[in-house]
């Protein structure tokens, strides 16, 4: 059955896989297909979620439209080390931090 955001090439003599990319298409992942049943491919797809439409013209839901992207992983802000290697003491009420 066609998936959402999901287009199959076929690559002669090459091994078949899953490449995942990203919205600006830059690699996140490569999963090879050749020791998986049918069955085991239909249902990795689904686990990572893209949506299986009834037919190719098929509307898809607003919810899966950009689906399976997954949400950017947020790194924690930058902290400036610390001369005495103590962590940070906490502002005094009266003390503001420097912008």
């Amino acid at each position: 059955p066609p998936s959402h955001n999901l287009e199959m090439k076929h690559l002669p003599g090459a091994d078949p896989e899953l490449v995942l990319l990203s919205h600006r298409y830059e690699e996140l992942e490569r999963i090879p297909l050749s020791d998986m049943t049918r069955e085991e491919i239909n249902q990795l797809v689904q686990e990572l979620g893209f949506y299986r439409k009834e037919t190719p013209d098929a509307p898809v839901p607003e919810e899966f439209r950009f689906a399976p992207a997954r949400p950017l992983p947020t790194l924690p802000p930058p902290q400036a080390p610390y001369a005495d290697s103590k962590t940070p003491r906490e502002n005094d009420e009266g003390e503001h931090p420097d912008l």
